[in-house]
């Protein structure tokens, strides 16, 4: 009897793969960032925007996942082969940019923690030591033993589930928050509303989930023989990794809307404030989870940040590409991982401040969002594309909905930005 749970878990634990690791590279640093700031700043009265967004990003993912089964290619592949010239370039200029500053923005938060756990050591030294221990895995490891390392990595997310227990809560108000959204019309709020949708709906996450669906694909042996089970089997997987981030993203505002913000610590400048604020009043251990966490979900994020970004290029250019190549068989897929890593490392030394790269990003993402999010509902419509895979009428209303809430919401920013 005692062994049931154990191959039930094995089971569902095996099942669990680019939806669990696409899910959990959401809560990088910059998402973290993202999360501390909105609770620092608005206590928990973003909480709501948590649970609108579960649903919404998991309807995009999995229909990025199931483009990845039908078609066999990626996003990039995908749009090349059914769709004009002109479409596939407006990804690519909605897409590159913001990866890149997501990119460097995590190296340098990941630098700023190493720094703050060992302050002898200059935090530009971590930023560099952790982009060479990138890149060198990406390269020498394949993809099958990437994509363990990333899914057993995913585990150290659950640090930020411990820490709001440490310390007193009121869960009646936590609740009400949770469930009953507050809206300020204030150009700050809502900005903020903005920057959470778009680090939890970010763009790159839709290429590297319908790139990894491709290679799982591959790897079972699987690619033309796409079926009901497999397509359930990915929506599992999909739906506890995006619901898995979402747990994390609530915990971490949860953390900092009340013990931050009740400090009367309204504001963070710097990457490590997010966990050195938290010593004084939630005691070290909390302080180290919460550091100790902001690094751990680097190395997941990074590599599906600079990953997704080569699949684009060399999918639009036609050049070989994917992990599972040695450097020498791929080497403009190599290449443009460490273009991508040392320009991001390079946006450490230009001045801009960590926490605000972060912010940026995320904002940016949740800008240029909606023109993928339309062109992901159009290709999953598409007969010609998706042949009996099309979408149903839960997953066009879920895809619309997400379509609808990021516009409302980035044409509020734009116009307060400028009233």
């Amino acid at each position: 009897m005692s062994n049931k749970p154990k191959s039930k878990f094995a089971k569902f634990w095996k099942k669990l793969g680019p939806g669990l690791i696409t899910g959990s590279s959401d809560d990088d640093p910059s998402g973290i960032a993202t999360y501390s700031q909105a609770g620092a700043a608005f206590g928990l009265s973003t909480l709501w925007a948590i649970l609108i967004s579960f649903p919404l990003m998991a309807g995009i993912q999995e229909m990025c996942a199931r483009i990845g089964m039908v078609t066999t290619k990626g996003l990039t592949g995908t749009l090349k082969s059914f769709y004009p010239k002109p479409i596939l370039f407006l990804m690519l200029l909605f897409s590159c940019p913001a990866i890149i500053m997501n990119i460097g923005a995590d190296i340098a938060g990941m630098g700023a923690v190493g720094n703050l756990l060992f302050p002898s050591i200059d935090a530009s030294y971590f930023s560099v030591l952790f982009t060479v221990i990138l890149l060198i895995s990406i390269i020498y490891f394949p993809y099958l033993k990437i994509a363990a390392i990333l899914k057993y990595l995913c585990i150290v997310l659950l640090v930020y589930l411990i820490v709001p227990f440490l310390f007193k809560q009121d869960w009646m108000a936590v609740m009400k928050s949770t469930f009953i959204p507050t809206i300020k019309f204030d150009k700050n709020f809502i900005g903020m509303i903005v920057a959470i949708l778009g680090t939890t709906i970010s763009p790159y996450l839709f290429f590297w989930q319908a790139t990894m669906e491709v290679e799982e694909m591959k790897h079972m042996k699987k690619h033309t023989m796409v079926n009901k089970k497999l397509i359930h089997d990915m929506k599992q997987d999909v739906d506890f990794g995006m619901g898995f981030s979402g747990v994390v993203a609530w915990f971490i505002i949860l953390t900092t809307g009340t013990v931050l913000f009740n400090a009367g610590i309204h504001e963070i400048n710097t990457v490590e404030q997010a966990a050195q604020a938290l010593r004084p009043i939630a005691g070290v251990f909390s302080y180290l989870l919460f550091a100790i966490g902001i690094i751990g979900t680097g190395f997941i994020a990074i590599p599906v940040l600079s990953g997704s970004l080569s699949y684009i290029f060399c999918e639009t250019f036609g050049w070989k590409e994917g992990l599972d190549n040695k450097f020498h068989e791929a080497k403009p897929f190599y290449i443009i991982i460490a273009i991508s890593l040392l320009i991001g490392l390079s946006l450490n030394y230009i001045g801009i401040s960590p926490i605000k790269a972060l912010l940026y990003s995320a904002i940016l993402y949740g800008m240029t969002a909606p023109i993928l999010i339309a062109i992901i509902l159009h290709i999953c419509n598409n007969k010609k594309v998706m042949g009996n895979y099309t979408n149903g009428k839960k997953s066009n209303i879920i895809g619309f909905a997400t379509l609808v809430i990021m516009l409302i919401t980035t044409i509020a920013l734009i116009y307060l930005q400028w009233s």
